[in-house]
């Protein structure tokens, strides 16, 4: 059975956070690279477009979390939670928000998309020309970097880093693998792979 065959039966064929029956998507959380039931959840495409697309916001249509918050899947309460943050403004979501509880793990994966945040307190990972990075992208060093530790080796100008993850609460670091050594990188050292430089 594929995720998408396992994510209906466990929803019933229904949208897990508004509970429509029509036009369904398979989406996965991010920060998540991998599908998995822990990390995938059954959404329609009213709900699939506002989270994808928060200016496109309607609070009232998300009146239905107040019961998928309660969820017995940890993918369909974090996206609950996230939703009920981008709506604080309302006021009716705080009172959701205060009565559910993650432990440490699934509190910091649930926080990882910045939703929780304010526009002026999200942090925003940039590259040494200012592309935007985010988790799972390239880089490549723009020097040589001495690596410390475990590893005791020089990671070379030029070497790419790929699936590099972003530590949520520095914006000057990010996290990868060089030469098979999990290594923290400072941001001003890398150039996303691909992206246009920015004048």
């Amino acid at each position: 059975m594929n995720i998408r065959e396992e994510l209906e039966k466990r929803s019933g064929n229904q949208c897990e956070l508004c509970t429509a029956t029509g036009n369904l998507n398979d989406l996965r959380l991010k920060p998540s690279l991998i599908d998995t039931l822990d990390t995938n959840i059954l959404v329609c495409d009213t709900c699939k477009d506002q989270i994808e697309n928060p200016e496109k916001m309607d609070a009232n249509h998300w009146r239905c979390l107040n019961d998928s918050m309660w969820s017995e899947h940890k993918a369909v309460q974090i996206t609950a939670w996230r939703m009920l943050h981008r709506l604080k403004a309302e006021g009716w979501p705080q009172d959701l928000i205060d009565m559910m509880y993650f432990e440490d793990t699934d509190l910091r994966f649930a926080e990882a998309t910045g939703d929780h945040l304010s526009e002026d307190e999200k942090i925003i990972h940039r590259d040494s020309n200012g592309a935007i990075l985010e988790n799972g992208d390239t880089i490549t060093l723009i020097k040589d970097l001495d690596v410390k530790g475990g590893g005791n080796f020089t990671a070379k100008r030029g070497t790419a880093v790929r699936n590099i993850s972003l530590v949520h609460d520095n914006a000057e670091h990010i996290e990868g693998r060089v030469e098979g050594t999990h290594i923290v990188i400072l941001t001003k050292f890398v150039k996303k792979a691909n992206a246009p430089q920015q004048s």
